[in-house]
């Protein structure tokens, strides 16, 4: 999704999920492993954003702006230089309960809700916690009136987070997620190994250790990463270093043909050249 960091191991198992997006959903050995938590959890969380979004931006006949008048949340934090201002709140506040809704409605209706299988409950914890992302970490924002900026006034509205927050927040919960199993009623998840405290709503949980996503394997779905474009100078996930699961990298120079010298004539037909450009790759061996 736009604006959005995902994991380290991102890096190795992306192309599981763009090639074989089966693998993580029914069907497939890869039952409900820390890189399924996060997709799950993702999805949700950008279903919930985009609605909500959309509700505030009008492109949705259901919904709208926050509704406020019945609403009486805490004093929104005083701006600078604005101590002992009046505020009301106003403006178009997001409607973060109407795209939770949505979501749930949408990411949880395959995954019935009472069912007492283990992969119901987790995918059904991870989509929530993915939801409330967004929901729990809504922030005030206030714009100032009053004359030669005096904010005599302030309207305040709630905002939900940058999609980028939502997924770094995320990307934290990967790193940190819970092994759990299965309780004897069947209706519980429990804790596996010694952790300090049981997870909570807003922690992504799992149930299966992660296969190698280094080498190619049928059986998961996992294409490797031999091959693949890296940067050599990189030392985040984009780097060769990462990627290529330490088996290093050879260069390559391509020469391939891109359109060049667009042309907007009126009307409407835009005209390209047709331009060599050299290009330097770095591939993983």
């Amino acid at each position: 999704m736009p604006g959005t960091r995902v994991p380290r191991r991102w890096g190795d198992w992306r192309l599981a999920v763009n090639k074989n997006p089966g693998y993580w959903g029914e069907g497939r050995g890869g039952g409900d492993i820390r890189e399924t938590a996060f997709v799950y959890a993702i999805t949700a969380a950008g279903v919930s954003h985009a609605v909500t979004q959309a509700c505030s931006m009008g492109e949705l006949l259901q919904c709208g702006c926050e509704a406020t008048r019945s609403r009486a949340p805490p004093l929104p934090p005083a701006l600078t230089g604005s101590e002992g201002s009046a505020w009301e709140w106003g403006g178009c506040g997001d409607d973060v309960d109407f795209g939770y809704e949505k979501s749930r409605q949408f990411m949880d209706a395959k995954r019935k809700r009472g069912k007492s299988d283990i992969r119901t409950l987790i995918d059904l914890h991870n989509n929530e916690a993915g939801r409330l992302a967004v929901k729990n970490h809504m922030r005030t924002e206030c714009k100032c009136h009053g004359l030669s900026g005096s904010c005599a006034l302030q309207t305040c509205w709630k905002k939900m987070p940058p999609f980028r927050e939502v997924g770094d927040r995320l990307l934290e919960r990967f790193n940190g997620a819970f092994k759990v199993m299965g309780g004897n009623d069947g209706k519980t998840l429990i804790p596996v190994g010694r952790n300090i405290k049981p997870p909570d709503r807003q922690d992504l949980i799992y149930s299966a250790d992660s296969p190698d996503f280094c080498v190619a394997n049928r059986k998961t779905g996992s294409l490797g990463t031999r091959g693949r474009v890296c940067n050599s100078t990189a030392m985040d996930m984009s780097g060769c270093d990462l990627l290529c699961c330490g088996r290093g990298h050879r260069d390559e120079t391509l020469l391939l043909e891109e359109n060049c010298l667009c042309r907007f004539h009126w009307c409407c037909v835009v005209q390209c050249r047709k331009c060599t450009v050299r290009k330097e790759l770095s591939l993983c061996i």
